[in-house]
């Protein structure tokens, strides 16, 4: 299948590729070289509510399938997936520009979610519970919520969509998803598959729309009362007015957020091994990761060291470019908003007596393209510490003790990932336990992986994704009580 067979230009409701009911598009560009990758429709509240209506009907039946038959269309599925990796990838990299060996790495991610719900369908069990009288038999049933609300966002945007609605679809759910504006056709693309591996028309619905109308489309979601469960994955801010407005129809609800990551060394840790760990956690994606490193936290006895060796790994390892360059590793910003940002990150760090060692500006490529940053005497009181950079900037506090970083690491109402080195196993322990997040790296600056629960606390997040937890949050408990026995 050609990469033009998949890239679809129009949503998917209801078993058809369907345009919006008054034929509005929107435009979706490379933010590498600024080309029309194509045009979707842009749905809003109606065109919405009808695919929900969709997903409500096909839920009636999709609930009914065995455990057994929806293993054997999800495996359908991953293996779609993986025999046309090099074409999602190239979609992938053509509309996120995140360089094509990452693409290929996150398609191959996505596929495993769906390969792993495949088998976790068959694996959700109840119980059989000790009754107080006699005559009586008492069980806990577990069956699927109902139609699941999705939204997606740009930054993986293959593999955000296979986390999800593989455990919806798995659990028996129907699923109902808004991929980013900035990212639809990969979302796409899966529906093209998921039709050839054999989900019923309605099971999974993709609509498309542009910013100006996200918030129309997430309000239909969220309110509509056909809506059982919404999975979001974005902005804190955005995050927090979706449960707003879903509590209306109290609905269930997983949210991963925003992060605000710190990343220790201590004094004992294995400093090459903690650079290394900081390149893949800070730069893949561009930065652009919600559990990337943002405050990197360095003990005073070996914070010279490890800035030296960062500039070195820096300046061998990064290279900016298209995606589609062999040679590239860190490709565009998503948007000239995530640019400014990083400009005003770099901006307030300078004034506030950062050292610039490396980058600090837009790359000479022009665009999006922003030069890999690197910053020394960065303080707790800097712009960054309160803030997602979400670029290939990386800022280095120097700390004393280990009560000094660990409590810089919780001063924060982000609490998704965190990182340190240590090779003090008496410290291992302490720190682990103190340092308040939902998912920890301990001596790893790369944790996630399907068998790993996915998920933050404090304002990062509600819920699980992932792992053999994920998909219990597509699935609520139901209490049978039987008599006159």
């Amino acid at each position: 299948m050609s990469v033009s067979s998949l890239l679809k230009k129009k949503c998917y409701v209801n078993g058809k590729w369907i345009s919006a009911k008054d034929g509005a598009v929107f435009v979706v560009t490379n933010p590498s070289t600024g080309e029309i990758v194509g045009e979707v429709p842009d749905m809003i509240e109606g065109d919405t509510n009808e695919a929900i209506a969709a997903a409500d009907a096909a839920f009636q039946t999709w609930s009914q399938t065995t455990a057994k038959e929806r293993c054997q269309i999800l495996h359908k599925w991953n293996d779609l997936i993986l025999k046309h990796k090099e074409e999602l990838a190239e979609i992938l990299t053509k509309e996120m520009g995140k360089p094509l060996k990452e693409s290929m790495g996150e398609i191959g991610y996505g596929a495993s979610f769906v390969d792993w719900f495949a088998e976790e369908a068959r694996r959700v069990y109840g119980d059989v519970i000790t009754t107080p009288a006699k005559g009586r038999k008492l069980f806990a049933f577990k069956q699927p919520v109902g139609v699941a609300g999705m939204i997606t966002p740009w930054n993986f945007p293959h593999a955000m969509v296979t986390r999800k609605a593989g455990a919806a679809l798995a659990a028996g759910c129907t699923v109902v998803l808004k991929p980013a504006e900035d990212t639809p056709f990969s979302a796409l693309a899966l529906c093209e598959l998921g039709e050839q591996a054999g989900f019923p028309p309605g099971v999974l619905n993709v609509v498309t729309c542009s910013r100006p109308n996200a918030a129309k489309v997430g309000n239909a979601i969220c309110t509509s009362p056909l809506v059982a469960k919404i999975s979001f994955t974005g902005s804190t801010a955005v995050g927090k007015i979706l449960l707003k407005t879903g509590a209306s129809t109290v609905k269930k609800f997983s949210l991963e957020l925003g992060g605000n990551a710190p990343f220790i060394v201590f004094d004992s840790a294995d400093v090459d091994r903690a650079v290394a760990g900081l390149m893949v956690c800070k730069f893949r994606n561009s930065g652009q990761t919600c559990v990337c490193a943002n405050r990197i936290l360095v003990q005073e006895n070996v914070y010279d060291s490890f800035v030296e060796k960062v500039v070195a790994a820096m300046k061998e390892q990064l290279h900016v470019g298209d995606g589609f360059d062999a040679k590239c590793t860190v490709g565009p910003l998503i948007n000239q908003r995530a640019v400014e940002k990083v400009e005003n990150h770099i901006k307030n760090a300078l004034s506030n007596g950062g050292k610039l060692i490396l980058g600090g500006k837009r790359h000479k490529l022009g665009g999006t393209f922003f030069e890999p940053t690197l910053i020394s005497n960065a303080t707790t009181d800097m712009l960054f510490c309160t803030e997602e950079t979400f670029a290939p900037m990386a800022a280095i506090i120097k700390f004393k003790t280990e009560e000094e970083a660990t409590r810089i690491a919780n001063d924060t109402r982000s609490g998704l990932a965190g990182y340190f080195y240590s090779n003090d196993h008496q410290q291992i322990w302490r720190v682990a336990d103190k340092i308040n997040v939902g998912i920890l790296g301990v001596n790893e600056g790369l944790v996630a992986c399907v068998e790993g629960p996915f998920g933050g606390v404090k304002e990062s997040g509600i819920g699980i994704e992932g792992s053999k937890y994920g998909i219990e949050d597509y699935l609520h408990i139901k209490y049978v009580c039987i008599g006159g026995l």
